[in-house]
């Protein structure tokens, strides 16, 4: 496993690499687990953990060697507790106004990632940090995971994508609920209500995350870019549209590199080779 850091607070680690550059030829080669790691703040994230946040995403997203990425907490008690209210506190008008983007840069970063993406979420995932997670394709949670939006609560509203990401979880009414209440959510009902996905044991959503991050990238990475696109642009438009998306992608891929050997080591009954083209 080869490490890198992006600034004080965010720790990428690149699974299946032996620190040479070269990876395993099973999946847990092409996941990337970017670590959040402010654990005195319990992940709150600050203005340099933004940025932080937003440069490791641009560097994951232009590896062609990256099929995953995997998004953690190295802190015990928390996934992130949200934005970091005593550094906000401290900010002018003016400079929360050059603060924004910025911010804005580290949930756009998370959610514009190319790859399949996966969150590993324990403890409270309060605020920026459920965004954070609710940028990612799949949610993983484990029974100490408490997630909430509660920003109304301190006079703000969510402001890293939750009101547009929750309602496509869960509907509006539901989303307006929790967002109007502010209230945190507990583990089991938060997978009863679809915030989130998978509910697995205490201590074991790192893990679980990085297993399921490997079963995605066994898979063509051509293949998996397109499908996240389709996905991703096709949601919300009516069906007509979204086919006519769905087809775009399927042109993007079918004369692919990735699909002749797809199609190759299928008839061959052997493991493909992916060229990654």
């Amino acid at each position: 496993m080869r490490e890198e850091r992006y600034g004080e607070f965010v720790l990428v680690r690149r699974h299946g690499d032996g620190g040479d550059g070269h990876v395993s030829d099973g999946g847990a080669g092409h996941v990337a687990e970017l670590a959040l790691d402010r654990p005195k703040a319990m992940n709150a994230v600050s203005t340099e953990m933004a940025r932080s946040i937003a440069a490791a995403c641009a560097a994951l997203g232009a590896d062609p060697g990256v099929r995953v990425v995997v998004l953690t907490s190295t802190h015990e008690r928390a996934f992130c507790v949200g934005a970091d209210l005593k550094e906000r506190n401290s900010f002018s008008d003016a400079e929360l106004v050059r603060q924004r983007p910025v911010a804005r840069g580290a949930y756009t970063g998370v959610l514009e990632l190319p790859v399949p993406t996966i969150a590993a979420v324990h403890g409270f995932a309060l605020g920026g940090g459920f965004e954070l997670a609710l940028s990612c394709d799949v949610i993983v949670a484990d029974r100490t995971a408490v997630v909430g939006l509660p920003e109304v609560s301190v006079g703000v509203i969510p402001g890293g994508g939750g009101t547009q990401l929750l309602p496509r979880r869960v509907g509006a009414a539901r989303a307006a609920e929790l967002i109007f209440t502010a209230r945190r959510v507990e583990a089991v009902e938060a997978r009863e209500l679809g915030l989130v996905d998978e509910l697995v044991e205490e201590g074991r959503d790192r893990e679980e995350a990085l297993a399921l991050g490997a079963r995605i990238a066994v898979n063509s990475p051509v293949g998996l870019r397109a499908a996240k696109r389709a996905l991703r642009v096709g949601h919300g438009l009516d069906l007509r549209a979204g086919l006519e998306v769905e087809d775009a992608a399927w042109r993007a891929v079918a004369f692919s590199g990735d699909r002749a050997e797809g199609v190759a080591a299928f008839n061959e009954k052997r493991r493909p080779q992916w060229p990654g083209e």
